[in-house]
Order: C-alpha cells, then sequence, then structure tokens
C-alpha cells in the first residue's frame, strides 16, 4: 500500500498478467434533499453517538450533534452512497437507525487511515455492525461522529504492542478488515517507532496471532510487487523494507490457519481524507477511474482508488471463493462496479481464469 509522497514508479505493463475489466453502464444521478430523501430511499443518521462499555478498552466521547448538512453538499454524495441508498435489497430498505442488517461483526484494524475510514463509513452506511481499535479513540469521534454502541464500537489499542491485544476486544467478532500502514520512506508518520517493520510485520502479526479460530474471514491489505522487492524498479520502494515486511506479514496471515483474502493495491489514489467527517467521506468520489481491473500473480502495475480498495475489501468478506486468494487490484477510467455484489463477483471470478491465448 503506497502513500502518495513515495516515489512514484511507472512501467510497461505485462505481457501475460491475469486481470479482468468490467465496463458497466453509467447509474444515472439521484438529486437528494436535505429535507427528505425520496420514497425508495433511507435516511442515513449520521451522527448518533460512540459506546462506552469496558472501561479499560471501549471509550466514549459525547458532544453535541452537529447540523445537518446543506442540500448543495448531500448532492454531492458518491456513486457507492447512491447505489446503496436506491438498492432494492433487504439490508438497504433499512432505516440507518435500526439494529445492524447484518449478522456481523466486523473488527477494522486501521480505520482511521486512508482506506480504513472509507472501510468504516461503508460499512456504517450498510448498517453492518463494526468495532475499531485504534491507538487513538478521540480520532474515532472527529470522523465518524457519535455513534450508537449496536453500529460502531471502540476499543483502544495497539498492534505493535501484544499486550494491549487482550482477548476481550475480539470478542463476538467475525471478520476482520486490516488496512495498518505506513509510509515507504522516512517521514513523519514514523516518529514513534511507526516503521514499516514495526507496523506491516510485527503489528501484522501480534493482531493475528490473538484472533480467535472462530474467525470467518481476515482481510489483509497488502500492496502490489511484494513477490518482487529485490527487482529493479520495486528495490527502490523498498529501500527501507516496505515490501519486505508486508510480504512477511501476507506470509504469516497465510500460515496462519485462519481463512483469509488478501488485497495488493497499486499506487493509491483518492484520498486520503483523513482530516474530513463521516459526511465528507461518503461524499468522496473515485472520479473518472471507477472500472476495476483484478489479478493475480503479482503482474498489475498501475494505480487505485482508495474508494475501490475499500469496496473490495466489503465485497470479499461475502465471497465465499475469494478465501485463501491473494488478488492485485487497479481501478482505470470508465464505469465500475459500485457496490454491486454480482458485479464484483464477476470480476474475482474472471482473475481467477486464465486468459485465453
Amino acid at each position: 500500500m503506497f502513500c502518495a509522497h513515495t516515489l512514484s514508479l511507472s512501467l510497461p505493463p505485462h505481457s501475460s498478467f491475469m486481470a479482468s475489466r468490467l465496463s458497466l453502464s453509467p447509474i444515472a444521478d439521484l438529486p437528494l434533499s436535505s429535507k427528505a430523501f425520496t420514497p425508495h430511499s433511507r435516511t442515513v443518521n449520521l451522527f448518533p453517538l460512540l459506546p462506552l462499555n469496558s472501561p479499560h478498552l471501549r471509550y466514549s466521547v459525547r458532544r453535541e450533534v452537529p447540523q445537518l448538512p446543506s442540500a448543495s453538499r448531500l448532492n454531492a454524495v458518491s456513486e457507492q452512497v447512491v447505489e446503496s441508498v436506491t438498492s432494492d435489497s433487504t439490508q438497504d430498505s433499512q432505516s440507518a437507525d435500526s439494529p445492524p442488517s447484518s449478522s456481523k461483526l466486523v473488527l477494522v484494524v486501521g480505520g482511521t487511515g486512508g482506506v480504513g475510514q472509507l472501510v468504516v463509513a461503508s460499512l456504517l452506511n450498510r448498517n453492518i455492525k463494526s468495532r475499531l481499535l485504534l491507538r487513538n479513540p478521540e480520532k474515532a469521534t472527529a470522523l465518524f461522529g457519535e455513534q450508537d454502541e449496536e453500529k460502531l464500537q471502540v476499543v483502544q489499542g495497539d498492534t505493535r504492542n501484544p499486550q494491549d491485544l487482550d482477548p476481550s476486544m475480539f470478542e463476538g467478532v467475525t471478520h476482520v478488515i486490516c488496512c495498518t500502514g505506513t509510509t515507504a520512506f522516512p517521514s513523519r508518520r514514523w516518529d514513534g517507532d511507526n516503521t514499516p517493520e514495526r507496523v506491516d510485520w510485527e503489528g501484522v502479526r501480534n493482531l493475528v496471532s490473538a484472533l480467535p479460530a472462530s474467525l470467518k474471514r481476515i482481510i489483509l491489505v497488502s500492496s502490489v510487487g511484494v513477490t518482487k522487492f529485490n527487482e529493479i524498479p520495486w528495490s527502490i520502494m523498498n529501500l527501507f523494507g516496505v515490501l519486505k515486511y508486508k510480504k512477511m506479514g501476507e506470509d504469516f496471515v497465510r500460515n496462519s490457519g485462519l481463512p483469509f483474502t488478501i488485497i495488493r493495491p497499486g499506487r493509491l489514489t483518492d484520498g486520503p481524507y483523513t482530516s474530513y467527517d463521516l459526511n465528507t467521506l461518503l461524499q468522496a468520489t473515485a472520479g473518472e477511474r471507477r472500472a476495476v481491473l483484478i489479478g493475480q500473480g503479482d503482474k498489475l502495475v498501475g494505480e487505485v482508488s482508495r474508494l475501490v480498495v475499500a469496496e473490495a475489501c466489503i465485497q470479499a468478506l461475502d465471497i465465499d471463493f475469494t478465501e485463501g486468494q491473494i488478488y492485485e487490484i487497479n481501478s482505470v477510467k470508465g464505469e465500475g462496479p459500485g457496490s454491486d455484489p454480482q458485479k464484483w463477483q464477476e470480476l474475482f471470478r474472471a482473475a481467477q481464469k486464465p486468459l485465453p491465448l
């Protein structure tokens, strides 16, 4: 997973990489009003309340509920949110104030980072119960507002420190999405021993070692190029070990015995939106680069929207055949799958088939 200021690499496309591209018809814009949604829509309560259950693990901050955004801001809601609002599914027809429509409890690690915050925002929008493992729980309030405990829980801990990972924080967790990461090259984000070795290797190892055997799936966000960190030009990106340590984290997940899926994004674009609130996250779009390429074998080279990566993580949770698989993912100009489960299944399935000669 590359950060925006890291070295930009330009590589020729591989002549035989396995990938799939799905171009879809555009979805019509859906005008939204700050007063009411259309009859087929559902309101999204953006600012309920963070939980306070266990004094030593869970953290809550109550504050005044901000005013709802103006109609002009609501009209900017992303295609992902529009698709969710207009869906005919049972899940999307429920109110955001209703109990979670899913039996999942998804633990998101790195939930205030560039990809992680988009994962959390999308889970909240889908009414899927989530738990965040954060070093600083106050960041959750700033990003996601005050949420009811039935929707969002926050536990304090640091994956770099095994003693922080108390078994009680994993109680009831059915799925994990791990989006932790740091910069490839020395930066202020390395302050406090936040290096690739400590985050991408030791942090992942400590987390996976603490997870319950009953877990249904762990999704790990890694990076393209991890199998080629000794080759030019990947060795330049790996000068401080980021690709090597991500590969070590991948290998630990693969050998853990837990059901897993590994997502390897290309160079990340769109965001990070780390200083914004939930409403801003829900307005984020992938611009013109919404078509998705998925490959296997670490042969895919390019860029990918953080929004696409977040959606891929959530979709993979419910696709059985993605278990035990590793996928590279890019996004290119064109219409994409949005949040349509069937279209994502087709993309993941096609990536596992050899291309015709």
